[in-house]
């Protein structure tokens, strides 16, 4: 440490880099206020959102939340969504996602030939979202809360299943990868029974694991194409990523 009689002996340019480095790195990164009582997690947590751009751009482009771009960049790199199309979307609160599917498959819009229909579930309270039939309170896991959207169907199909679906996280991360692919499992059952044979599109999270490439497997059972997706909005210290599966081949009995 220099003794700060002797700063005003240094040549300038090293007095005004130092002091320039220390405000430059001040003024980038926004520090949360008011964080008295709170956990060193819920510290880190506050400041990256409040310095996460998504986050920014969300509440610009009025979605619920950062993940409606996930949605955005998976669609806009395979085109998934058009209007006219029938879509059962699992773990859809807070509603950023159903936002999403109601913009791109315009059920907002006054043209009476869109015949297109967002069926969106999640176990949380969630606030509805126009042109969407949302379900709060249901978890989409059990038999019941499926069985209501078979009713609400009838004999229609659906082009597209999406579980966005998590569970709380534990930080323990096997425990969490474990409860997350069983999770995922739910979901892809349930889409077994709701597409459309041939053309049936079924998005899925995942944390990555031990069960990643087994549920791919699985998954190439039923899809003719199977990808990985990470879109860039995914946090990069994220083990999240998501299983596009295209091409249902339908259900054959033995």
């Amino acid at each position: 440490m220099i003794p700060m009689e002797n700063v005003s002996k240094l040549p300038m340019c090293l007095v005004v880099k130092t002091r320039s480095y220390h405000v430059t790195s001040f003024l980038n990164k926004i520090q949360p206020q008011n964080l008295k009582n709170k956990s060193k997690s819920s510290q880190e947590w506050l400041t990256r959102q409040l310095n996460d751009p998504y986050v920014k751009k969300a509440r610009y482009h009025n979605y619920r939340a950062r993940s409606a771009f996930k949605l955005l960049e998976i669609n806009e790199r395979f085109q998934l969504l058009k209007p006219g199309m029938m879509v059962v979307e699992c773990g859809a609160a807070p509603g950023a996602w159903t936002q999403v599917l109601v913009e791109k498959l315009k059920l907002t819009s006054q043209d009476k030939h869109l015949k297109g229909r967002v069926i969106a579930l999640d176990i949380k309270s969630m606030e509805p979202v126009i042109g969407a039939e949302t379900i709060s309170g249901v978890d989409c896991t059990e038999h019941s809360a499926q069985d209501n959207v078979l009713k609400m169907l009838g004999s229609q199909k659906v082009d597209i299943v999406l579980s966005d679906m998590a569970p709380n996280a534990t930080g323990i991360k096997e425990m969490d990868h474990e409860q997350i692919t069983s999770l995922a499992y739910s979901a892809l059952t349930f889409s077994l029974n709701l597409l459309k044979t041939e053309s049936g599109i079924f998005l899925c999270k995942i944390w990555e694991g031990r069960n990643t490439e087994r549920l791919a497997s699985d998954l190439r059972k039923f899809f003719k194409l199977v990808k990985h997706v990470k879109p860039a909005s995914s946090r990069t210290d994220s083990s999240e990523l998501y299983f596009l599966a295209k091409g249902f081949r339908g259900i054959t009995l033995a």
